[in-house]
């Protein structure tokens, strides 16, 4: 009999043996009916007497996590529940099953439940401790689903693997099993026309940019995040009459029932769901088996992976903390050279921290610093290289996920940590001396993993600037073409008190209209950012009226614009996500160009012209962010990674001269108004998970009392 070496629980534990018995056995009846009577161990032998023999003498007691099932990445869990089960009893071990609660970001999108987003990863943690202690399990079996799940399992048993060493005892040992790719959908062929119909009508119309920004958005693979796109372009054509409501949502509806596919699974864009994908692996948590399917494992690939967990029992360096250290900068290489969703920035820090561990987002940027990290990914949501595709390549056998990016990476000179451990038992070294599939070049036909980089930099960049701390952008979502728009410009604040306003007005046909009406710009500021920004000389703008430079602006593309999208933060009302006034942007041809998001929330992914995020201060603790206006001037240095505020006066002079004063001093009531505000809007998030008592966004937003903990070094 296997057992574990140490403390046992269940020895003085007469209750837990007479109560946990009847679990157990449960659990095995329902797995063997749920297989049509498969057991590959021989004539089940799951009595109440060998459950109890096996507690007594401390046989492994694996607890399989899944997800709660109104999550589509967890609607075909119970399958891989039932292997698991069978495998873990026949190894020897003792299977539990418990699952946690899995708040679907893209459900929770533009409504408040974006508000219980990111304290679900802390909540899902402290379930997983819970529940882990309470029962007293020594391992886990975890089915990994999307959004907030994987990091919040993770970031609960890193946190128990800690304590427990803390107290003595046996050491956490985990694996994880993503769940597949969900298919993503296609558009019906007879809306296909209608639609194209409706572009006709528009361009006719004379609205040739909601002509454009619906064949764009026909462009996409079918997902739930494409149809906010179409959302916004079609309320837009409700407003100037191309389409009516009862058409609209008829549209809406053709859509929705078309985007997913039964099967569930992770979407296949590669937002924080896939990102959260690579970020488990890369730490070195999941079996290469089981890393992209395109649909649920088969029995075979759960035994491999089991049997790898069982290999590992008595392996300290292989526990899930000590994971998470040895592979911390593997991790932070494949999510900058994929170019994964800005959130893991988040949540990587705040997964060391759970761990133990005294880190920082200046660490993460102080490894990707180290080495320029090529970019490797070629994914595009138009051009049929999702990571569904990625996935099918991987079960044809053509590459090996991220063991071949980790590879590719290696070939291109960036030092990754392959001598550290991995859930299989082998280093990464070892992993990649098995050489077959292992090249990206293996992928003949729209290759997704590059051997040869796009560009020599990838990845989240980190931006400092004189009105705020630390916050991040997406370099890798913005191409070099992209990226020249908007880097070294000046750019007027478009400020907006929380993500409502933002929507509401981003949404307004004729806002750029209207901001010319207002005069909402200085005519002197308009100048000389037409000559900072395109290199016109002033004496070609001075005999333009306002209304006529304002026109020009625009079309000429000149003119940029900061949309701040303030009292987002954590503390102030959760931390949403701000994919849906982003997705607004997106989804206006003529905004997209000249826009530049920059919030306090957090992001999945980029705006055409970069969504800066997770700002700190955020604007409830005081930020800057709190006190910009309408008007003022954003110098944008993304290669330098700054943003700077503007002396407003000396750039009427033509200078470009970092704003000195103080802007708590010089808008204290501005400051005052909004606070009250802020304190009046945070009221509609239930007090009971409101994130208070928790660390900024640099040092991943977890429990005050988990930071004061991680004293550890992880060098």
């Amino acid at each position: 009999m296997i057992t574990i070496r140490g403390f046992n629980p269940y020895q003085g534990n007469v209750q837990g043996k007479a109560n946990e018995p009847i679990t157990v056995a449960g659990l095995l009846d329902r797995a063997r009916r749920g297989l049509g009577g498969k057991y590959e161990g021989g004539e089940p032998d799951w009595t109440l007497d060998n459950i109890y023999d096996r507690l007594e003498h401390n046989s492994p007691r694996i607890a399989i996590i899944g997800g709660s099932s109104d999550h589509p990445a967890h609607i075909l869990d119970h399958e891989t529940v039932y292997k698991a089960a069978l495998k873990i009893w026949q190894e020897g071990g003792v299977p539990f099953y418990f699952s946690t609660p899995v708040l679907c970001d893209g459900t929770a999108q533009n409504n408040m439940g974006m508000s219980y987003s990111l304290q679900s990863r802390n909540a899902i943690a402290e379930i997983v401790v819970n529940q882990m202690e309470a029962q007293s399990y020594h391992g886990a079996f975890v089915i990994q689903g999307c959004d907030k799940q994987p990091l919040g399992v993770l970031s609960g048993l890193a946190h128990l693997d800690r304590v427990r060493r803390n107290r003595g005892e046996h050491h956490v040992f985990a694996t994880f099993a993503p769940s597949h790719v969900l298919k993503g959908g296609t558009i019906p062929d007879d809306l296909k026309l209608e639609l194209a119909e409706l572009v006709s009508q528009a361009a006719a119309a004379g609205y040739d940019d909601i002509a454009a920004d619906i064949e764009d958005a026909v462009s996409y693979i079918l997902q739930c995040s494409s149809n906010t796109s179409f959302q916004g372009v079609f309320e837009r054509a409700v407003k100037c009459g191309l389409l009516t409501e009862e058409r609209h949502k008829d549209f809406e509806k053709r859509l929705a029932v078309s985007t997913c596919d039964a099967k569930g699974g992770i979407c296949a864009f590669h937002g924080t769901g896939n990102s959260s994908r690579d970020v488990t692996v890369g730490f070195g948590m999941v079996c290469p088996e089981l890393e992209l399917l395109t649909e649920p494992p088969t029995q075979a690939q759960v035994n491999k992976a089991i049997e790898s967990l069982f290999s590992i029992i008595d392996r300290p360096e292989c526990s899930v903390s000590e994971l998470l250290r040895a592979n911390i900068a593997n991790v932070i290489r494949i999510h900058s050279s994929a170019g994964g969703s800005t959130n893991l920035m988040m949540h990587i820090v705040g997964a060391m921290i759970y761990a133990g561990f005294d880190f920082t987002l200046e660490d993460m940027e102080r490894i990707a610093a180290e080495h320029p990290i090529p970019d490797l990914f070629d994914y595009s949501l138009t051009e049929g290289r999702d990571i569904y595709a990625l996935a099918q390549q991987c079960c044809s056998g053509q590459i090996r996920g991220m063991e071949t990016l980790i590879y590719e990476l290696t070939r291109n000179g960036v030092p990754m940590a392959l001598d550290a451990p991995t859930v299989t038992g082998q280093t990464w070294r070892e992993r990649l001396s098995h050489t077959e599939g292992l090249s990206a070049d293996g992928v003949k036909d729209n290759p997704i993993i590059l051997s040869r980089p796009r560009r020599g930099f990838s990845g989240v960049d980190v931006l400092r600037g004189n009105f705020f701390n630390h916050a991040v952008v997406k370099i890798s979502g913005m191409p070099t073409k992209q990226l020249d728009q908007f880097d070294d410009k000046i750019a007027f604040v478009l400020y907006f008190e929380n993500e409502e306003e933002a929507n509401h007005r981003l949404l307004d046909v004729n806002m750029l209209d209207r901001l010319k009406a207002q005069r909402s710009f200085g005519l002197e500021h308009m100048k000389r950012m037409a000559s900072y920004n395109a290199s016109v000389s002033l004496e070609a703008l001075q005999a333009l009226s306002y209304d006529e430079l304002f026109d020009r602006m625009i079309r000429e593309e000149w003119l940029r614009l900061a949309v701040i999208i303030s009292g987002q933060g954590p503390e102030a009302f959760g931390m949403p996500e701000m994919m849906t006034p982003m997705q607004h942007i997106n989804a206006h041809r003529q905004l997209k160009r000249l826009t530049t998001l920059i919030s306090d929330g957090r992001y999945s992914g980029v705006t055409f012209g970069a969504a800066v995020g997770h700002m700190t201060p955020e604007a409830f603790h005081g930020g800057g962010l709190l006190y910009l206006q309408e008007g003022d001037l954003l110098h944008l240095q993304f290669r330098k990674k700054r943003i700077d505020l503007l002396n407003p006066g000396s750039f009427a002079s033509g200078h470009i001269v970092q704003d000195a004063g103080e802007l708590r001093t010089e808008r204290t009531e501005l400051g005052l108004s909004r606070m009250e505000q802020l304190r009046k809007r945070q009221k509609r998030v239930a007090a009971s998970n409101r994130l208070r008592d928790c660390t900024d966004a640099s040092r991943g937003v977890v429990p005050m009392g988990v930071a004061l903990d991680a004293e550890l070094k992880w060098i």
